[in-house]
């Protein structure tokens, strides 16, 4: 081979890994939000099932002395 297929070939390459790369930040960027969203929702729902099996719970506090 020459000079100039091998830097033709090395040049393609560079660009595929790049190309890869960007996907795979794309890829892990939607599942972090994926798993914030994920999280948020779990911690709504753990609130809203304590409130319903206890619903009396923390709705009046006894003060006196």
């Amino acid at each position: 081979m020459d000079i100039a297929a091998l830097s033709m070939n090395l040049s393609q390459m560079k660009v595929a890994q790049q190309a890869s790369i960007s996907v795979m930040k794309m890829a892990m960027d939607t599942v972090e939000v994926q798993a914030i969203d994920l999280t948020q929702m779990l911690e709504v729902n753990t609130k809203i099932m304590e409130q319903s099996i206890n619903p009396h719970l923390g709705k009046i506090i006894d003060i006196r002395l």
